[in-house]
């Protein structure tokens, strides 16, 4: 490969691209999410009353048996969008502030060329569809 050519195709250091670090932890967030039932237990959450929710109420509507509804819960806990409180003998559920919205961050980051305006007509489009 001829130097004028390497130039052409390196990333520029200053480019704001992610760091090894910055990329494990974006993809350890998206893969919480990447189930469909934490997708709809997060859902469920954040439409409660107060924004929570306990444990004890999500098992009925994602069909799933309480273990495996706090496994689930777990995962989302421990990626930052849920703080679990106990009360008694149950455990409560309610989503983090701000925990989606870094998330955006994320992806605004990797997406720099792409302004608010732009994905707003992109999502019309697809509602529309």
């Amino acid at each position: 490969m001829s130097e004028s050519a390497a130039e052409c195709c390196a990333v520029p250091p200053d480019s704001g691209s992610l760091n090894d670090e910055a990329a494990v932890e974006a993809a350890a967030k998206f893969k919480a999410l990447a189930d469909p039932n934490r997708l709809v237990l997060l859902s469920l959450v954040a439409a409660g009353e107060n924004a929570e929710a306990c444990v004890c109420d999500l098992t009925e509507p994602v069909g799933l048996g309480q273990p495996t509804v706090s496994h689930h819960l777990k995962v989302l806990v421990d990626a930052g969008y849920l703080h679990r409180e106990k009360r008694g003998t149950w455990s409560y559920y309610s989503v983090v502030p701000g925990s989606l919205e870094g998330l955006r961050e994320t992806l605004d980051h990797l997406m720099p060329g792409e302004d608010d305006q732009d994905s707003a007509e992109h999502h019309a489009e697809e509602t529309v569809s």
